[in-house]
């Protein structure tokens, strides 16, 4: 089955998509279809190209990850919104589902971590070693149910499997996430982590904007 994005939002500088659980963003060895290939073929039709339609790649999200992907339409809007994610001035929430609680309700949690390059995973340290990076983030529990817990997640630093990584590490992986601990995969090879909002200053018009990606409604985040 053919995955399919959702457009979230769209304007002359930006497109934002809700990227679906197992998609990647970007090319791989599968040559399975990715987003900004989707992206390109989406603007081509919509606006009758008759050459291929710019996509500037701003950040990514995981394979196994859904949520907001913001995709620039022009070059100046790419690197406008290279230095906001630079600089840090994004705000970025996202769930995650749990079957295990973190040791309190609300929290933070802060760590050190570097990259396990040849497994492709996070390495998580609770004090400071050479090569590892700091990686802060915020979480909150929405709600519980079952044995399940899903949280809101606040990201302070942007590090490879960070959220994934820091969830594990402090006794609750992920749904799904087998890399990181979680004894059995989803059905659909998801992870129960997804990038709900992006909350930014438009890099052109200079106003405000927040974009939201509903929680897929999968039997992985039902729980059913």
């Amino acid at each position: 089955m053919r995955l399919q994005p959702e457009v979230l939002y769209e304007d002359n500088h930006l497109l934002a998509l809700n990227k679906p659980a197992g998609m990647p963003v970007q090319g791989d060895q599968t040559g399975d279809e990715h987003l900004l290939q989707w992206a390109a073929a989406y603007l081509k039709q919509k606006y009758n190209k008759p050459g291929d339609a710019f996509v500037g790649l701003i950040h990514r999200l995981d394979r196994p990850v859904s949520g907001v992907v913001v995709l620039a339409k022009t070059s100046k809007s790419l690197a406008r919104m290279n230095e906001l994610f630079r600089s840090r001035n994004i705000r970025k929430e996202y769930r995650a589902l749990c079957t295990r609680p973190l040791p309190d309700q609300k929290g933070r949690l802060e760590h050190y971590l570097d990259k396990d390059t040849r497994n492709n995973r996070a390495i998580v340290y609770r004090k400071e070693k050479p090569g590892a990076k700091p990686a802060i983030l915020d979480y909150e529990l929405l709600k519980a149910w079952d044995g399940n817990y899903l949280y809101l997640v606040l990201p302070h630093s942007g590090r490879f499997h960070q959220i994934r990584a820091q969830l594990a590490f402090s006794g609750a992986p992920i749904a799904g996430d087998l890399k990181y601990g979680y004894p059995v995969p989803n059905a659909d090879k998801s992870i129960c982590l997804h990038a709900a909002a992006l909350e930014f200053i438009h890099p052109v018009s200079k106003l405000p904007l927040r974009i939201e990606a509903p929680i897929p409604q999968t039997d992985s985040w039902t729980r059913k």
